[in-house]
This record gives structure tokens, C-alpha cells and sequence, in this order.
């Protein structure tokens, strides 16, 4: 039988830690089988996970009787790792364990060394942590998982599970991960990324900048079709000054601001009503509802009826109906 440990550190954040215990529990061989042996270990016999603790029946011995290691996180990700946990990992991926990271377990998997010249991902909200701190991994912020083959990463707790699936339909085919999927009342595939979650929240400028007001300007009339030209007319300035001035402050151009600005608001409304996807790109601000559809899948990364079903649902606000939805 296959043995997944799971690696529980002391502040090991819950969901971390029961995911992928449950969803390799859910798995079950055609002839009704378990598919896997799960362990769960630490260092210590009993570690923190918050407003519990956790007595772990196993030690770091565990981890070399495993055919997959899973690495959940922990409150504080950029603690040092405790003695002995980096060299257990490593002597385990030395003999072809399969290794995979929970969402800020990405910081874990890191510090052992082996991410190291590979991509990776976790949490949204921690990758350009995890990039400082490991300058040799390379982070992707937009995916739900990534699969180096031997060692996965997963974005936040709720993507251990995509991840999850994926390694049992490796292990056992589509029908055993099928099942577990049901078993977890989950998709076996989920549609679009870790974008989707992301908070694309209006870039920060110093408070009284120069820029403020035009900032302000810019997120009032976002719904009109604005040209650079337009914009360096109501700043007073050229347009090159204006590139130059907004590349300091913000970090980025001004008709590159404008986009996120629409999408921003494309979001909010794809929330909140129930308006077919020709209005909202109207109302946004966007020339057509195809040139919306493209812009909202490169930022967002994924449909915006698909985005819509994901954090609305299908029958929208209760301000319209589900065939005013559909036609997103």
C-alpha cells in the first residue's frame, strides 16, 4: 500500500494538516480498498496547530518508509526549520519520495534546498515572500499547483486538495480520483487558477502623492474610452512626463493602471449583479465584450461567467435572472 506521511510542526496550521489526510483518505481501489496509507509525524510527540494540539504517532523516521511526503504549513512560514526535518526531507528525496507542499509548506519545502532552480508556487498572499527568501525558486502566484514530476507545491490549503487529486489520479486513474472528488464534494478539475482569488486591489501610491487626484480621476471615469493623450490633457502635462511620473509612483504605465482599474470594477459587478457580460464590459469601461472577455482572462485568469459562478453563483444577486448570467 501506498504510505503518505504527513509532516505536522509545531504551529502547523489545521487545514494544512487535515486536507490532504482527508482527501488520500477518501481514495478507494476498484475492489474497495483503501489506495493509501496515511501517517501523520513531527519531530516532537505533540505539536501546537493553534487552538488545538496534535499528538503525532510517528517521528521523522516515518519519512523515510514514505512513498509521498506531505509538507503542510505553519503560522509563522519564515521560521528556521527545527533540527533534523531539512535532512530527513532530503535523504527521503535522495530515494525518489514524491514530496509536496500545503500552501505556505512551500517556505518548508524551500528551506530543504530542493525547490531550488524549480517552480513553485503557494499562497497568493505570501509568493513574493517566498521569492525574497528563496531567490533561486521560481514563484508562480496563478497557478492552484505545479507538478516538478518528484516534488509538487499547491497555492492556498483549499488547493492541496486540486493537488491531491491530481497525485491520486497519477497514482491509481481517473475513476479512483473521481471518487475521492465526490467523496470531498469537489471537482476533479477546477476551472482557471490562483488569479481568480487574487485581490487585485488599486496600486498603492504615497499618501498626498502628485498623482493622487489623477488616480482618483481615473478610477472615477474608467468607464470612458480614455487615450494617454486623454489623460496627460486633464494631468496638464505631456504624455512622456506623465509616463515617466506614473513609472515612478506606481510602478507601472497609466493606461496599464486604467486596465486593472476596469477589471477591478468588472469584478465587482460580476459579484454583484446579475447584468449580462455586454453591459458589464459597457459599464467597465471596455471597447467590446471580446476585448473584456480577453483583458479579465489575462489579468484574472479565467472566464468572467466562470468567475461569476465562483464567487456569486448561478442565480447572481437576486436582481436578475439566471439567463441574464448565462449570457456572461
Amino acid at each position: 500500500m501506498h504510505t503518505v506521511a504527513v509532516l505536522a510542526l509545531d504551529q502547523v496550521i489545521p487545514f494544512d494538516l487535515s486536507a490532504p489526510i482527508d482527501t488520500f483518505g477518501w481514495a478507494r481501489l476498484p475492489d474497495g480498498r483503501e489506495a493509501y496509507r496515511i501517517r501523520v509525524c513531527s519531530v516532537t510527540e505533540e505539536v501546537s496547530a493553534g487552538p488545538f494540539a496534535v499528538r503525532a504517532p510517528y517521528g521523522l523516521e516515518a519519512l523515510a518508509e514514505a512513498d509521498t511526503i506531505i509538507l503542510p504549513g505553519v503560522a509563522d512560514p519564515t521560521v528556521p526549520l527545527p533540527p533534523g526535518v531539512a535532512e530527513a526531507v532530503r535523504a527521503a528525496a535522495a530515494n525518489g519520495t514524491r514530496i509536496a507542499s500545503v500552501c505556505v509548506g512551500a517556505f518548508v519545502f524551500a528551506a530543504t534546498g530542493l525547490l531550488d532552480g524549480l517552480r513553485a508556487t503557494t499562497h497568493w498572499i505570501a509568493a513574493r515572500d517566498l521569492a525574497q527568501m528563496y531567490p533561486a525558486v521560481t514563484v508562480d502566484p496563478n497557478v492552484l499547483y505545479v507538478d516538478n514530476g518528484q516534488f509538487l507545491t499547491s497555492a492556498g490549503a483549499a488547493a492541496s486538495i486540486d493537488m491531491c487529486l491530481h497525485m491520486i489520479r497519477k497514482d491509481h486513474g481517473s475513476a479512483v480520483a473521481a471518487h475521492a472528488a465526490r467523496m470531498s464534494v469537489v471537482p476533479l478539475e477546477r476551472e482557471g487558477g490562483q488569479a481568480q482569488f487574487i485581490i487585485h486591489t488599486r496600486p498603492p501610491v504615497p499618501a498626498g502623492a502628485a498623482l493622487e487626484p489623477l488616480l482618483d480621476w481615473l478610477e472615477e471615469n474608467a468607464e470612458r474610452e480614455l487615450s494617454l493623450e486623454d489623460i496627460a490633457a486633464h494631468a496638464d502635462m505631456s504624455t512622456r512626463t506623465l509616463n515617466r511620473r506614473f513609472r515612478e509612483q506606481t510602478g507601472t504605465t497609466p493606461l496599464q493602471w486604467l486596465h486593472r482599474a476596469r477589471v477591478r470594477r468588472a469584478q465587482y459587478l460580476l459579484e454583484t449583479t446579475a447584468y449580462p457580460v455586454e453591459r458589464i464590459a459597457s459599464q467597465a469601461g471596455f471597447g467590446s465584450p471580446t476585448a473584456f472577455r480577453e483583458r479579465f482572462k489575462r489579468v484574472v485568469g479565467t472566464s468572467p461567467y466562470a468567475y461569476r459562478r465562483a464567487f456569486q453563483g448561478v442565480d447572481g444577486a437576486g436582481t436578475g435572472s439566471a439567463a441574464a448570467v448565462s449570457a456572461s
